[in-house]
């Protein structure tokens, strides 16, 4: 559908006073971690979290690509908090790809009506939590890690496994504050230190059976898998955003307080040619990775219209073209993060500019899914002409 240009002015507007709100402490709270309760709370405020909602179910009724541009501009100046907003409708749509019609129009609409902030316990390679069948209802124990925005959460999307099956893994949606659910501050990672992504555990824990949204992953339909290039899109978009903002802290770094080279024959380090190319390198680089960017966001938009008429042919060329993203958009990001430090001069690596948050967030982020298997998986369609198979990665 079409949205006003007026409802994507006041969706701008909002993005930029969020982004400025969150900027003026960004460096403070990265370094002291934990959780960002404040700023998740002006999240809640400024509407946006409903904004993937279908309007028929009181949402705003917008796209992806523009839940996608936000995350990249809100990850200029914080990281953790794009993650989170990001990953809060990775987990919101799951009821629309794997449950059934009315759970998917319950969760949207209970959702926009109570502007929940939806987390997870959901990492499918972590398999320590187990669920047990008693009376109709599933009762869980265990724990799961990389539990990404599950403290202050409204909603948990929860995964588990049953029996002695691994690839039997089942999936729900519960209160983040049901009984036996402890949500524990021990994220300790070398970036994104304010996602919250510590560990979450289960001491029996009751799952209803109306909050069991699906079970496990065979036989489901090319758009149910779409939720693996959704959260490659997510990731990429925090790469490239946090890569522009490290070259705009940069830039004004160098024009302001950079010092030149006292052989380098100028009085301004913003007039030494070796700088001016290397961050006229740096420019290109992330042109290219956010045009790419922004052509695979389109083709997200494009399958999600398709819903699930999307067919495998076309499912997979939406995982190339999302992988591609992902993968140039990571070797970009790792490249200009590290790279500014090399424009801005010696005095821009103390503790107290925080230019390294940005460098490891996104080393951070990258080492989740490894780039080679990404560019396998394109190689592989290139020259054989099979795209990825459908995984929790790919």
């Amino acid at each position: 559908m079409t949205i006003s240009s007026a409802v994507q002015d006041d969706i701008w507007a909002s993005v930029q006073r969020l982004a400025e709100a969150f900027a003026v402490d960004a460096v403070e709270r990265e370094q002291a971690g934990g959780n960002a309760k404040r700023q998740r709370d002006m999240l809640r405020e400024s509407g946006l979290l409903t904004l993937l909602i279908p309007e028929r179910y009181g949402g705003g009724g917008e796209t992806w690509s523009t839940v996608l541009r936000i995350v990249r501009e809100l990850a200029k100046v914080d990281g953790s908090l794009a993650h989170l907003y990001g990953y809060h409708f990775l987990q919101l749509v799951a009821p629309h790809l794997v449950g059934t019609p009315e759970q998917k129009r319950y969760f949207y609409t209970e959702s926009a009506k109570h502007n929940w902030f939806w987390g997870n316990a959901f990492n499918p390679l972590d398999q320590r939590l187990r669920g047990n069948r008693e009376d109709g209802r599933v009762v869980l124990n265990g724990r799961k890690s990389f539990c990404t925005g599950a403290q202050d959460s409204d909603r948990l999307l929860v995964s588990w496994v049953e029996g002695d099956d691994p690839a039997a893994l089942y999936t729900a949606v519960i209160p983040t504050r049901r009984e036996g659910v402890l949500v524990h501050d021990d994220w300790d990672g070398l970036g994104q230190r304010q996602t919250d992504s510590g560990t979450v555990e289960f001491q029996d824990v009751v799952v209803e059976p109306h909050e069991i949204i699906a079970v496990p992953l065979a036989n489901k339909s090319p758009f149910s898998t779409i939720d693996a290039p959704l959260s490659q899109m997510i990731l990429a978009n925090i790469f490239a955003g946090s890569a522009t903002g490290a070259l705009e802290a940069a830039k004004e770094y160098t024009r302001t307080q950079s010092r030149p080279w006292y052989t380098s024959g100028v009085n301004a380090a913003h007039r030494d040619p070796y700088t001016l190319r290397k961050y006229g390198d740096m420019w290109v680089e992330l042109q290219g990775a956010t045009s790419l960017l922004d052509a695979a966001g389109h083709s997200i938009d494009a399958a999600w219209e398709k819903e699930f008429s999307l067919t495998s042919d076309e499912r997979g060329r939406v995982a190339v073209h999302t992988a591609a993203a992902n993968a140039l958009a990571s070797k970009v990001a790792l490249n200009v993060t590290s790279q500014v430090f090399e424009v801005m001069g010696a005095h821009s690596a103390t503790k107290n500019h925080g230019f390294d948050r940005f460098w490891r967030n996104v080393r951070t982020h990258t080492l989740h899914n490894p780039i080679d298997y990404k560019f396998k998986n394109i190689g592989n369609w290139y020259v054989n002409d099979e795209p990825p198979k459908p995984g929790w990665y790919a």
